[in-house]
């Protein structure tokens, strides 16, 4: 299995950064895994000097071997500690597929973190069901935002807080850096085409290759700045709409990612029942495929009187000030996570704790948990390079 899932390790100087790319989570985005293949040969072949270490890693491989999402469940649906410590409990009879996927990658990861350098980079390559701008996702940490600024593409923020167990969430919280990059529709050619315009934008601004010897650098960056409508604005998700595994959901058909619609449109039908819009918004990721539990996401634009704000509040260490309020109090403060009593804080509306960096978890009608991935960010690990120092950048 290890040497199935390892496409690529390229070792340059032993100080270096180290990048790690993933294609693959999902079995039927075999797109990543090709683009990631393809910029790792032309680097062997034409020799071309790397500075610390590259990784490409396959991310399900049965399920890329199948041309399914998953076998048993979603692999990048698994990344919390209590689920992993639940896998890695099982007997060997009781694994399922993506258990012996996710304690193959969590021991190759922790290899990597044990024996290399930092800073590490670690990006993860998707596709979308529907036709789609290429885009970034990311948790809402400024060493994300950052580098994720530096790519003429859309940025959606937001995303973990209606996401439960994505690989790059967990990796965020461990406190590196980690970027998802969704490079268009599955089975699109343009799709493989993107991801390795990225994948070799992403090694230059990570300061693994030198842009001298990346000679189609310009092009790789204009070609995603044409393929993203030269759309490099940040975008919040403000709602999901879940799927069980036992419904019956039907998109409404013509959706990309990025259409605006109306209040009142028609996007879907869910258990025989219409979806209506609820307000003037952008879709996002609409479910053209038979496995999934995310049946589309709606998002708006973010201002960036907003970004530049909500940057400044988390340099001056505000968030640290919320448990002082009434209502909120420190869950785990190491973690960066405060328990807000709804009943108690009715003044502070979700906006606010996004501003600040807190994305929410309900527990129940009266108690939400909110998480700062500002908090466990390693920040010092990135602040000496040229992106992190880059005032323009939020």
């Amino acid at each position: 299995m290890e040497d199935s899932r390892i496409i690529g390790h390229l070792k340059g100087s032993k100080n270096g950064p180290t990048m790690v790319f993933f294609g693959g989570i999902h079995g039927n985005e075999p797109s990543g895994e090709n683009a990631i293949e393809e910029v790792i040969h032309i680097i062997k072949e034409k020799e071309i000097s790397v500075n610390g270490n590259i990784y490409g890693i396959r991310g399900n491989v049965l399920a890329l071997l199948a041309g399914k999402r998953f076998l048993d469940y979603d692999l990048n649906r698994l990344w919390t500690v209590d689920k992993i410590e639940k896998i890695k409990g099982k007997k060997e009879e009781q694994l399922y597929n993506e258990d012996k996927e996710l304690l193959s990658l969590y021991q190759l990861l922790n290899t990597i973190l044990e024996t290399q350098s930092g800073p590490f980079y670690f990006i993860d390559f998707h596709t979308t069901s529907s036709k789609t701008l290429p885009f970034i996702t990311i948790n809402d940490a400024m060493i994300n935002r950052k580098f994720a600024r530096l790519f003429p593409v859309p940025i959606i923020l937001g995303i973990e807080e209606y996401l439960e167990g994505p690989l790059l969430s967990y990796m965020n919280q461990l406190g590196f850096l980690s970027i998802g990059f969704e490079s268009g529709q599955h089975t699109e050619k343009e799709a493989v085409e993107n991801s390795i315009a990225f994948m070799w934008i992403a090694l230059v601004y990570g300061e693994v290759l030198k842009r001298v010897e990346v000679t189609s650098f310009k092009d790789y960056y204009f070609r995603l700045k044409n393929s993203g409508k030269n759309y490099n604005r940040f975008f919040d998700i403000i709602y999901r709409h879940p799927i069980g595994s036992r419904d019956q959901f039907a998109m409404a058909p013509g959706f990309k990612s990025f259409d605006i619609v109306k209040k009142g449109k028609a996007l879907a039908d869910h258990n025989n029942e219409p979806i209506l819009a609820q307000k003037k918004s952008r879709i996002f990721m609409p479910l053209y495929q038979n496995q999934g539990e995310d049946g589309f996401f709606l998002i708006r634009k973010i201002p960036l009187p907003v970004l530049w704000l909500s940057a400044l509040l988390r340099k001056i260490k505000m968030p640290a000030l919320l448990p002082i309020l009434p209502g909120l109090s420190w869950a785990d403060r190491k973690k960066g996570t405060i328990l807000v009593n709804k009943r108690t804080a009715r003044f502070l509306a979700k906006p606010i704790f996004h501003l600040l960096g807190y994305r929410n978890r309900i527990i129940n009608k009266n108690l939400i948990l909110m998480t700062s991935r500002e908090v466990t960010a390693n920040n010092k690990m990135y602040q000496r390079t040229w992106w992190y120092q880059n005032k323009k950048s939020v």
